[in-house]
């Protein structure tokens, strides 16, 4: 019966994929927009980062285009400018709360690869907090366990 259930899991997970994800694809935005805006300031870099997160993740990849996913970061970003915005982005990140850790971390793990282009600074260590919470997940394990470099002091 596993293998019959991890059959029918893998079958679902690709028709989602081909499908489009829009929960997933909403909260990875949305928590790339919040830490490209925490600085004030939207640098390239950044979205480059974000879009090749996302493009990365092969539930995503398979469900959206390049443009796409830059449409939809652009209105990300347009929301995080202010703070009923941000607290929609966070509603967006939260909404993927009840899924499984593999997805949720992926999505947190973008927002920390937007934040440590030049170090994870403190107010994008705030944003990062918040997605962490959004997401029930632990920040300080999963940073210690990716390559990103330590918050500057």
């Amino acid at each position: 019966m596993n293998i019959f259930q991890d059959i029918v899991s893998r079958f679902s997970q690709t028709v989602t994929a081909y499908a489009g994800d829009k929960a997933l694809m909403q909260a990875m935005v949305s928590a790339a927009a919040n830490v490209i805006v925490a600085d004030g300031e939207v640098a390239s870099e950044e979205f480059d980062t974000a879009l090749a997160g996302m493009q990365a993740n092969p539930i995503l990849e398979k469900g959206y285009d390049r443009l796409m996913l830059e449409s939809e970061l652009y209105e990300g970003i347009a929301r995080a400018r202010t703070r009923a915005g941000r607290a929609e982005n966070l509603r967006l990140v939260a909404a993927i709360e009840g899924r499984g850790a593999e997805e949720r971390e992926a999505t947190f793990l973008i927002a920390a690869d937007v934040a440590d282009l030049d170090g994870i600074a403190d107010v994008e260590a705030r944003a990062l907090d918040e997605i962490a919470a959004a997401l029930a997940l632990d920040k300080a394990a999963l940073l210690a366990a990716s390559p990103v470099r330590r918050p500057i002091q």
